[in-house]
């Protein structure tokens, strides 16, 4: 048995020690045949230039479109207008002036005016005037005129043409200047204006 034990011990040693210098044999050479080495970076591309930018064009903007709204908005229906008629403007009312007192009555004629002297001497055919007498015209002017308060003849005027203006002024300038009145009165004695009429024929005297 002691035989058998040392032979075992023995068997045990031995494999042991095979065992462990055969895994020591296979580490050395795997370390022999492990080779280390530093991996170098691959150096990077040279960098490649931008190419240069193509010449400049004038590019014309494209033309502006609005473009159609999404959402139509619903047509805003203006309200109607409603007139008012405007009342027309008040009148304007200017303050009249009051009436003006009526003129005092004319003085009650208690008297009219007389001629002084021959009224047939006022006209004349002497005063026929020279041209009227070469063209032989004729005719009859009536006249009318106002007597003042000292007996004069003023404001004659024809009330009827004989049809030749130089026979009516002659008419009426030769009753201005010659016919003289007793003027005529009030029912207070006081002379007063009145008027005077009368109608001048004028006829081609014969030679």
């Amino acid at each position: 048995m002691v035989a058998i034990g040392f032979v075992a011990l023995l068997h045990a040693v031995i494999g042991y020690a095979f065992v462990t210098g055969l895994a020591y044999n296979v580490v050395k050479k795997a370390v022999a045949d492990l080779k280390t080495f530093d991996v170098e970076e691959a150096p990077p591309p040279p960098e490649e230039k931008p190419p240069p930018p193509p010449p400049e064009q004038k590019v014309e903007p494209p033309p502006m479109v609005a473009p159609p709204p999404i959402v139509q908005s619903p047509v805003s229906v203006a309200p109607p207008i409603q007139t008012v008629a405007t009342p027309p403007p008040a009148p304007v009312i200017t303050p009249t002036a009051p009436p003006a007192p009526p003129p005092p009555p004319a003085p009650k004629l208690a008297s009219p005016a007389v001629e002084r002297g021959n009224p047939g001497s006022w006209v004349t055919n002497d005063d026929y005037p020279s041209r009227a007498l070469r063209e032989e015209r004729e005719g009859t002017t009536a006249v009318a005129w106002d007597i003042t308060t000292d007996g004069r003849v003023t404001n004659c005027r024809v009330t009827s043409s004989s049809g030749s203006p130089d026979l009516d002024e002659a008419a009426c300038a030769n009753i201005t200047r010659r016919a003289r009145y007793k003027p005529a009165v009030d029912n207070a004695g006081n002379p007063i204006a009145s008027t005077g009429s009368r109608r001048v024929r004028w006829v081609m005297p014969q030679n």
